[in-house]
């Protein structure tokens, strides 16, 4: 679409057919900014209103979604039922809105897809489906895509091909790029479907006081040594829900198998099993054996990968669509200045070496929120120093300040290095070792920390609080009147906006 309004000649290919099943699906405030401001810039006021929960309802009331107040985690132990801790040790709740008006989404991508593809078709875009591409070849100023549709071959010349195929994807494929591993990051399985008929937490673990949103209505992450769990819940009554874990847990439950893995990992998590008495397997479960993927190769003459198809670390934090969304962002940015210019090949580089590094910096950060599975405490330290970069760039950029925060997780930004701390975490070997570079992470995020994160009081509970950015303005270069107005036209008190 973006190519499109820039007065490109724009074919959109795909292999299947719409209305189809994706995974990716947990939006992020950042991910709903980012794709408020292209939608912008480059007048697609079509997509604005999925930026947030309540413009989505008035706009698209028949496209499925689901309401994402924040980030739940639940501490599991192997044949242990929850229960209820005053002091919340095995729990971790961030929000990311203060009602659900302005709140975050979960895409059904089935809809949400199909609503994107519509919208490209309505403003000009072509678009041709049931497509199998086989080869991709460089001649001259051009690349060349030849495969078949409907049993008819198929030939297209174009000047430039964006491959937003995913991991392991078409162009990784035709142009036989390599593969490379992420530095200090296990090999990790997935296993997923959608269900029906999933209880809500709150009817099964309550909690003695009120939390800062139905703890449901969020990206649910139950934790246990070597892996996790999501649930998304969707208000057509559809819960997304999978398992991602290290190749040993994998292996011991058997994921190749599918549905009796699901029911072995059920059988070791009581509640999470109690949640899920009922459910409704409505499509077969997937397997993943390989999760995480690094593409030796993300530009090349006249083609570049999106990031969701240059690599994948894992589900956990909902990194997938801040990261795509920046990458459109950046090849936007060099179709609009560059396209006609002895800029581009620079430009591209320059947009594979971001690729790259955002993609180790998120591996670097999940990787060692996986080595602490087993140790609650340092993981939700670890898992602050992602809400604090990412609240952060959020209000930085709502403030008009992007260059405070070009990057995903701050990862070069001089004052937030956290690589020695995410080091640090592989290697800690007692309680306080533990205990000590909890610490040091809080005085690390401490000048970037606008949302109240690690303060004893609210033990682990972490609610969007006003009075929080407001006290952090000095940290953005911003005076508490610039806040308050920032606040005031986000509608981040209930009914405004």
């Amino acid at each position: 679409m973006i190519a499109h309004r820039l007065g490109r000649s724009v074919l959109l290919l795909e292999r299947g057919k719409h209305p189809r099943f994706a995974i990716g699906e947990s939006s992020t405030p950042l991910s709903n900014l980012l794709l408020e401001e292209l939608s912008v810039r480059y007048h697609l006021p079509n997509l604005t209103p999925l930026c947030k929960w309540g413009t989505w309802q008035k706009a698209y009331p028949d496209v499925t979604c689901g309401l994402k107040r924040g980030f739940t985690f639940y501490r599991h132990k192997s044949g242990s039922r929850a229960a209820v801790d005053p002091q919340r040790r095995d729990q971790l709740l961030v929000a990311a809105s203060p009602h659900d008006a302005i709140a975050d989404t979960h895409w059904y991508r089935a809809e949400v897809d199909s609503l994107f593809v519509r919208e490209a078709q309505n403003i000009g875009v072509e678009y041709l489906d049931e497509v199998d591409l086989l080869s991709a070849r460089g001649q001259d100023e051009t690349v060349r895509l030849e495969g078949t549709r409907h049993g008819k071959r198929l030939n297209i010349s174009a000047r430039f091909v964006v491959d937003a195929t995913g991991p392991r994807g078409f162009l990784h494929r035709a142009l036989a790029i390599p593969e490379l591993n992420l530095p200090d990051f296990p090999r990790t399985e997935g296993l997923y479907t959608h269900f029906t008929n999933v209880r809500r937490l709150d009817e099964l673990t309550p909690n003695a006081e009120a939390p800062p949103y139905p703890v449901d209505d969020a990206a649910v992450h139950h934790v246990f040594d070597g892996g996790w769990i999501w649930v998304l819940r969707f208000r057509n009554g559809i819960t997304s829900a999978g398992v991602a874990a290290t190749q040993p847990v994998a292996a011991r439950l058997g994921f190749s198998e599918g549905a009796p893995a699901w029911q072995r990992l059920l059988q070791c998590l009581p509640t999470v099993h109690d949640q899920f008495a009922s459910a409704v397997v409505e499509r077969p479960f997937i397997h993943a054996p390989r999760l995480a993927f690094r593409s030796g190769a993300i530009t090349g003459p006249r083609w570049a990968l999106l990031p969701s198809a240059a690599g994948f670390v894992d589900p956990l934090l909902s990194t997938g669509f801040p990261l795509a969304l920046l990458g459109v962002t950046r090849l936007a940015a060099i179709f609009e200045r560059d396209w006609d210019s002895p800029r581009l090949g620079p430009a591209l580089a320059t947009y594979a070496l971001h690729t790259e590094e955002e993609l180790l910096a998120t591996a670097r950060l999940i990787g060692s929120l996986y080595a602490n599975m087993a140790n609650f405490p340092l993981f939700v330290s670890l898992s602050l120093l992602y809400f604090a970069a990412a609240s952060f760039s959020e209000t930085a950029r709502r403030l008009g300040r992007p260059h405070l925060a070009s990057s995903f997780l701050l990862h070069d930004h001089p004052d937030y290095q956290i690589q020695p701390l995410l080091e640090r975490a592989r290697l800690v070997r007692n309680q306080e070792e533990s205990q000590t570079l909890s610490g040091d992470i809080l005085r690390a995020i401490e000048p970037f920390n606008v949302a109240g994160l690690g303060e004893p009081r609210r033990r682990n509970w972490y609610p969007a609080d006003a009075g929080d950015m407001l006290r952090g303005a000095p940290k953005l270069g911003a005076d508490r009147d610039e806040v308050a107005h920032l606040l005031e036209r986000c509608g981040f008190q209930r009914g405004a906006g």
